[in-house]
C-alpha cells in the first residue's frame, strides 16, 4: 500500500513538473489578428535593439522565423534575399527572428548570427528572440515560418514562402510574394494561410 502511494505521489510530481516546464506557446496566430509584442526590443546583428514597430514599413511588415542551422532555411536563402529586395520595393518592412534559444550557446549564438548574416549579405534585421518569447506569442513552430501584416498591423498571410521548399525554380505558387503585392496595391490576399515546412524551433524546454 505504501509503495502504491509513493508511486502515485511521484507520478503526480512528474506531471506537475512537466506542466511547469511546458513553454507558453500560443496557437498559430489567426488571420486578422494584430501584430503581437510589437514594441518588444530585440538585439539585432547590427548591435542595435529593434522592435517590430521600428521595422514596420509604410505598407506592412514581414516577420520570418529563421535560424543559421536548419537545412530548409539554407534551401530558402536565395528566396529570403530576394524577399529582402521585394519588400523594400513594396514599402514593406522585413525582419528575421531567431528563436532557437536551446542552441544559443552553439551554432545559433548571437556571434554566429552576426557572421551568418554577413556571409549571406542580409540587408534587413536579424534578431535574437530571447527565451523564444516572440515565437510563443505568434505560435510559430518552424523555420522558416512567415507572418505578413498589412499597413494596419493585421495579419493577412501566414505559412510558407512558396509551394516548393526544395527548389525555388520549381515553385508554381509564390504565396508570400503574391500576398506582399496584394497589400502594397490595396487588394485582398487570395491565399492567406499555408503550411510551413521546416525544422522545429528549438525552445529551451526541448533540450
Amino acid at each position: 500500500m505504501k509503495k502504491t502511494i509513493v508511486f502515485a505521489s511521484a507520478a503526480v510530481l512528474f506531471l506537475l513538473a512537466a506542466v511547469a516546464f511546458t513553454p507558453a506557446v500560443n496557437p498559430e496566430l489567426e488571420i486578422g489578428k494584430p501584430l503581437p509584442n510589437a514594441d518588444t526590443k530585440m538585439m539585432d546583428v547590427s548591435g542595435k535593439e529593434v522592435s517590430l514597430t521600428d521595422v514596420k514599413g509604410e505598407n506592412g511588415l514581414l516577420v520570418m522565423f529563421s535560424c543559421n542551422t536548419c537545412p530548409y532555411v539554407k534551401l530558402s536563402q536565395s528566396r529570403v534575399k530576394e524577399l529582402g529586395e521585394f519588400t523594400k520595393q513594396n514599402k514593406v518592412g522585413m525582419i528575421l527572428v531567431n528563436s532557437n534559444e536551446a542552441q544559443r550557446s552553439d551554432d545559433d549564438s548571437f556571434e554566429a548570427m552576426k557572421q551568418y548574416a554577413k556571409d549571406q549579405g542580409y540587408t534587413f534585421s536579424y534578431v535574437v528572440d530571447k527565451n523564444s518569447v516572440l515565437a510563443n506569442a505568434f505560435g510559430a513552430t518552424r523555420t522558416p515560418h512567415c507572418f505578413l501584416f498589412d499597413k494596419t498591423g493585421k495579419l493577412v498571410y501566414r505559412g510558407a514562402i512558396d509551394d516548393n521548399i526544395k527548389d525555388p525554380n520549381d515553385a508554381k505558387e509564390h504565396y508570400l510574394k503574391d500576398a506582399i503585392t496584394a497589400i502594397a496595391t490595396g487588394k485582398p490576399v487570395k491565399t492567406n494561410s499555408t503550411k510551413s515546412v521546416g525544422c522545429s524551433i528549438k525552445r529551451v524546454e526541448e533540450q
